[in-house]
């Protein structure tokens, strides 16, 4: 894909079912110079008008954490896909779904040497970073800094990727056993089992190699890592809260985002603490969490969710928000979790809502009625900046 091209002159799309922040209406909307120039009421009866057919228009979605890129870099256990070529997939992907701006979230560091994320790290983020720099991208990519707080050499990743014109964000993890994710012990060890194919003994052994690496290395580079972000500015989010004292840790740390908390009582407490709370989109799709935590819809349905995430699975973006509005006035609130959101939480504030003067990133969705009666969302057109991209 060659460098996208400015349009000449104003863009008019008309006959919409606008998704304004508050309200849905029919009308048009006019972009010009990568901005929403107007938004009009009625439909235009200019002759360079686009007649979108009744259809909605949304702001084009807003994606903070996903591992997706993982999977075009290492299509199959073994494989390695050339690296820009593997962006370009994924970023293809990304725009077919209608997510317009992307923070790619890289791993640094794993529970074990040696992985697939640690080879590919430092190969995935050169690759978006030159594809950002050339402007090959349809959707805009920024980067995510995943910080796993017991990898022995977090710290050094940090020092070179921590680039404060493409981060947007850095969260904290710790997958040791026992703890947040797997606060249940069976499922940790049948999780890793199936996925490193150990034995028991090969699988006790790693664990305790686990839980020794998270006693010498945890707590300083936590710290370390909370320092380096609140010194360049960088918003921090926690990751897998599942106690009273992970969410007080996080909000001393003055963490704006709590990614995926698996409790409602880590949920409700980090809410009360000031944060956004983010949950997976194939988790509502889904109808619960496939590693057995809280579920999205359980918080959606107290008021408690704010920010929907496609985590690994790009379409879900979509599709979950229009599971949150089961009526056309729900639309506005339930955008907002995948547009405005976001946004404001990592300080994006030119995008994010249908808004004169805000960049003109559109997503053009159509509803389709499946067999059962179920409304599924199909992308017709995304723009970024007022360029067509899909």
């Amino acid at each position: 894909m060659t460098r996208l091209s400015r349009i000449a002159g104003p863009t008019i799309l008309t006959n919409l079912r606008l998704c304004l922040p508050t309200d849905v209406v029919s009308g048009t909307i006019s972009i010009e110079d990568g901005r929403i120039a107007a938004i009009d009421t009625g439909r235009s009866s200019l002759a360079a008008a686009e007649d979108c057919g009744g259809d909605y228009l949304l702001p084009g979605l807003i994606e903070l954490h996903t591992d997706n890129l993982e999977k075009h870099f290492t299509p199959r256990p073994g494989v390695t896909w050339p690296a820009l070529a593997a962006v370009m997939s994924h970023d293809a992907q990304m725009a077919g779904s209608g997510i317009t701006t992307v923070l790619d979230a890289l791993a640094l560091g794993d529970v074990r040497e040696g992985s697939d994320r640690i080879r590919s790290l430092k190969t995935m983020a050169d690759a978006i970073l030159a594809a950002r720099a050339d402007d090959l991208t349809r959707a805009e990519h920024f980067l995510h800094l995943r910080c796993e707080i017991s990898y022995p050499d977090l710290m050094e990743l940090v020092e070179q990727l921590a680039i404060p014109e493409a981060v947007k964000l850095v969260s904290i993890m710790d997958h040791t056993p026992g703890q947040r994710q797997f606060t249940n012990l069976d499922s940790y060890r049948s999780f890793y089992k199936k996925k490193f194919g150990l034995s028991d003994a090969e699988m006790a052994e790693f664990e305790a190699a686990t839980v020794e690496r998270q006693a010498r290395y945890a707590a300083p580079q936590r710290a370390a890592v909370v320092a380096t972000a609140q010194r360049l500015g960088l918003p921090l989010a926690s990751h897998d809260d599942a106690k009273p004292e992970h969410v007080a840790e996080a909000a001393a740390e003055g963490m704006r985002i709590a990614e995926f908390p698996t409790t409602l009582e880590a949920a409700d407490l980090s809410r009360k603490a000031g944060m956004k709370l983010l949950m997976g989109a194939p988790n509502l799709v889904r109808g619960g969490s496939h590693s057995g935590n809280i579920a999205a819809a359980d918080l959606a349905a107290r008021g408690w969710l704010d920010i929907l995430s496609s985590d690994y699975m790009p379409v879900s973006l979509l599709q979950a928000v229009f599971l949150l509005a089961p009526t056309e006035a729900d639309l506005p609130a339930a955008v907002a979790t995948a547009t405005a959101t976001p946004a404001e939480a990592v300080g994006l504030h030119d995008r994010g809502s249908l808004t004169p003067g805000k960049r003109a990133d559109l997503l053009r969705v159509r509803l389709h009625r499946t067999g059962d009666g179920a409304a599924l969302p199909l992308v017709q057109g995304v723009w970024r900046a007022g360029r067509r991209v899909a």
